[in-house]
């Protein structure tokens, strides 16, 4: 991955937050006084999860590999979709235990990640 693509996957990240903060936000003002904290963090998710770690790899000349970047993006859209839909139940006031579908999901394809970035690692060196 050369620089270009990894600031395009940077900036798209910072849509991506940008349009979770905005549908929390939005979210809230029609909620009638109900608000969840899901639903108002949820931008921190890919903000602290992908563009931050971006941004550093950018800055120190480190370039992931593609299907890690592509798995570990999948994992925190995944986390965020279900941050966002629990805080939607929050605020309807229930619950769902399928929920925690999104949460095992986003821990699954996040190790997948983490492993096809140690074996195409391994396969520079």
């Amino acid at each position: 991955m050369d620089n270009n693509r990894l600031t395009r996957r940077i900036l798209t990240q910072v849509i991506i937050t940008v349009f979770f903060a905005l549908f929390g936000g939005i979210y809230e003002l029609f909620s009638h006084g109900v608000y969840s904290y899901f639903m108002i963090y949820a931008f921190a998710a890919p903000l602290c999860l992908c563009v931050l770690p971006y941004t550093v790899m950018l800055l120190r000349g480190k370039k992931p590999a593609k299907l890690s970047a592509e798995l570990w993006d999948a994992a925190v859209l995944t986390l965020t979709a279900g941050l966002v839909f629990r805080g939607m139940l929050e605020i309807f006031g229930t619950t769902n235990r399928l929920l925690y579908v999104y949460f095992i999901a986003a821990a699954i394809l996040a190790l997948a990640a983490v492993v096809s970035g140690l074996i195409f690692s391994r396969a520079r060196v």
